[in-house]
């Protein structure tokens, strides 16, 4: 085997840092990938090993070069599209991945999609009345869904952000929890919040929920009603029943756009009781109008150890 070395020079201290990762864990699933050995010294990265190896990892770092050149934080979802964008071709749509910034955050941080199936699943909810979105835990469902409803009220595409959940997890009942129904439903609602206080002052809010700009209850409360000119989306829907679900469906109105998430794996119902967004894929699969869009571990963004719980679960099913 042919033996070949590369070596990359970088254009600062914070971009070997952002380039490394944590304890260079970057460095190392990239060399894991790939087989070449990396080794950075100050701002230089070496790589050594086959040629062939080398020549892929040094495809990998160069392909990454818009997040260190700016010292941005660099995950494994990023390195996995990197290398997908490598072996399938997909080069210039991986430039346009990089470079398409969905949202910014109130500090200034840069919102976008990290993987091809974001990048989908934003789409899709663009341009479909009803988007289901399926994964793992850590994947973006709920926050992707969150920046693209808070989007559209702001820009006054719709009249208000409706965010339900069924509260069924742990056990426990509104019935049982303190206070008030907004007191009661909130640690149910609790993801969704974190997502919205990216983007709208915490101060503000109590404010637009005052005025009904956003909405905040659980599925049970949506029997009956028409959700006109609204950004709805039902978070963890692998806990409702095909009756819940196919109820908050028919909800949707006029001018309104739905975003249906949930992970099949984790149902909190019990045993004999299938979910709702099981039957759902079955059932409206072929509707017109409609997208499913379907995450892996692959496309968990959160902490680099979620993704290698989420593979171990699923190797042991």
């Amino acid at each position: 085997m042919t033996e070949a070395s590369q070596t990359i020079l970088l254009n600062s201290h914070d971009s070997a840092i952002a380039l490394a990762g944590n304890k260079e864990e970057n460095l190392k699933y990239i060399s894991r990938q790939t087989g070449a050995n990396l080794v950075l010294r100050g701002q230089e990265l070496i790589l050594y090993g086959q040629e062939k190896a080398v020549e892929r990892a040094t495809k990998i770092v160069r392909s990454l070069s818009p997040y260190w050149e700016e010292a941005k934080t660099i995950s494994e979802p990023d390195i996995l599209t990197a290398i997908h964008a490598i072996d399938t071709g997909k080069s210039e749509e991986y430039k346009d991945l990089q470079q398409n910034v969905l949202a910014r955050t109130r500090r200034g941080e840069v919102i976008r999609a990290k993987t091809f199936r974001q990048r989908q699943y934003i789409k899709a909810i663009q341009t479909h009345d009803i988007t289901f979105c399926i994964g793992p835990a850590g994947t973006g469902k709920t926050f992707l869904a969150a920046v693209l409803a808070v989007q559209a009220l702001l820009s006054d595409q719709v009249e208000r952000i409706i965010l339900t959940r069924p509260a069924v997890e742990a056990g426990e009942k509104l019935g049982f929890l303190p206070g008030d129904l907004q007191q009661k439903v909130n640690p149910f609602l609790r993801p969704l919040y974190d997502a919205l206080y990216e983007f709208i002052d915490a101060a503000k809010i109590p404010d637009l929920m005052e005025r009904g700009k956003i909405e905040v209850a659980p599925l049970a409360y949506m029997r009956g009603r028409t959700l006109s000119n609204s950004f709805i989306i039902v978070d963890e829907a692998q806990n409702t029943t095909p009756a819940q679900l196919k109820m908050v469906l028919t909800r949707l109105g006029n001018g309104s756009r739905m975003v249906v998430t949930g992970d099949v794996t984790q149902t909190d119902l019990p045993p004999q009781q299938e979910s709702g967004l099981v039957v759902a894929q079955r059932i409206l699969k072929s509707v017109e109008g409609l997208s499913f869009c379907y995450f892996t571990q692959a496309d968990v963004v959160r902490h680099p150890l979620v993704q290698r719980i989420v593979a171990a679960y699923e190797q042991a099913q």
